[in-house]
């Protein structure tokens, strides 16, 4: 028998995964939402984002705000940053070097590239400036350079924190300054090897005191063995003068975001959760993030329902697991969260921004779009409203992917768009 390679093993794989469930239109979503029975197959079901240039078009917004892109041609943008004098800085970068377990993976993998950008991480930080306030910015330099697929970022007391794949580093930072003095300073290296799940989330504590990073697991469901997943799947507490650091909290898959909570100085996270459970499980979630809490990855999800797949089987790690707060929808791909303010308006003042890379497992797809979660007395309440659509148009064609989503304290918020290679800002008009 011959072997089968490039586009007949992408063939066979849409041929098979068409043989998958369709998945609801509409998905379950808020604090309680109704879990369907899991559902085993041979492939999982897979959708190709097929990428097309936005050309004169750019993302929808509610009516009374306006949408520009202010920075184009960037090398893979991911999360971005607010400076004290609203100067931006973006993370660029592409991280992983997990092998390929099973011929699904390579399946997958190749599907996924497919709706990716080709254009090559630029392990940088792009810095932009509009030096006179008219929305346009006119500045876009390159602040660092030489780093290692950089992705979370956070500011406190004249100090930069970046999170690279493979270490937490920093920056002395003057007001103003359009480019790094020289190299970082090591904080802490970071877990590493495979990096199934590469990115690292990062915020701080509103004293500077703390610096959370979200890493992610090695597998699925530990499917490389428990050992590689050794102080993976949670959230580090990390010391930011000595680089001390502990786990915060426990069983997160892949906490993809954080942000704190203005007034509680509560943490909260996205989160991305199983695969290969049907094409409505298992829920991605925004959560908040409880210290010495255990989220149930990967015994159970969404609380104790058991993952029947994961051996050995933890009883008591099932009855641990807490309940995240408000359910995304599955496979929506959350890779940004932020805080509201008052100045993004009355029907915005008081939630959170939630950037939603999009599926690719799935053939009703959801995701490509920013939403907009109410909160009330300090949790979410009510349906999430869209906030930035059209990335994914109704011709099929994906023109945008949101990634990082980043409140600017004047009235803006910060999309990056990591398929378009663009940073969009949408303002109040």
């Amino acid at each position: 028998m011959k072997p089968v390679h490039g586009g007949s093993l992408l063939s066979v794989a849409l041929l098979l995964a068409a043989c998958g469930g369709e998945g609801e239109p509409t998905q379950a979503l808020g604090p309680d939402p109704k879990l369907p029975a899991p559902e085993r197959g041979l492939l999982p079901s897979m959708k190709i984002a097929q990428p097309a240039h936005w050309g004169e078009q750019k993302p929808s917004v509610p009516e009374g705000f306006s949408i520009t892109a202010i920075a184009t041609g960037l090398k893979i943008p991911r999360q971005s940053l607010v400076l004290p004098n609203g100067d931006i800085l973006v993370a660029e970068g592409r991280g992983g070097s997990a092998a390929k377990l099973k011929p699904k993976d390579v399946i997958a993998s190749q599907i996924k590239a497919k709706g990716n950008t080709q254009v090559k991480g630029g392990n940088r930080l792009t810095l932009l400036r509009d030096a006179d306030g008219d929305g346009a910015y006119e500045l876009q330099t390159v602040f660092a350079e030489a780093l290692n697929a950089p992705y979370g970022l956070a500011f406190a007391d004249g100090k930069l924190y970046v999170a690279n794949q493979d270490a937490l580093v920093r920056f002395d930072y003057q007001d103003g300054q359009t480019k790094a003095g020289g190299p970082p300073t090591l904080v802490t290296d970071l877990p590493a090897e495979i990096n199934h799940h590469w990115t690292k989330a990062l915020t701080i504590s509103p004293d500077g005191r703390y610096l959370y990073v979200g890493i992610g697991s090695n597998s699925n469901i530990t499917e490389r063995g428990m050992e590689v997943e050794i102080d993976r799947a949670m959230v580090w507490q990390i010391d930011a003068v000595t680089g001390a650091h502990r786990p915060y909290a426990t069983g997160l898959r892949n906490p993809t975001a954080l942000t704190i909570q203005p007034d509680t100085g509560q943490l909260w996270t996205v989160v991305n959760e199983r695969d290969e459970l049907g094409p409505d499980l298992v829920p991605d979630y925004l959560t908040s993030v409880r210290e010495g809490g255990f989220y149930g990855w990967p015994y159970s999800y969404w609380g104790q329902n058991v993952d029947e797949r994961v051996r050995p089987q933890n009883p008591d790690k099932v009855a641990a697991a807490l309940k995240p707060d408000y359910s995304l929808g599955s496979h929506v791909a959350a890779l940004g969260v932020d805080f509201s303010s008052p100045a993004m308006g009355e029907r915005f003042a008081d939630g959170v921004f939630v950037g939603e890379h999009g599926s690719w497992n799935r053939p009703n797809p959801v995701g490509y779009k920013v939403i907009f979660v109410p909160f009330r007395e300090g949790k979410p309440a009510g349906e999430p409203i869209d906030f930035a659509t059209g990335f994914r148009g109704e011709d099929g064609k994906t023109r945008g992917r949101p990634v990082g989503v980043t409140v600017d304290p004047r009235g803006a918020l910060i999309i990056a768009d990591d398929l378009a290679n663009t940073v969009w800002r949408v303002t109040r008009n």
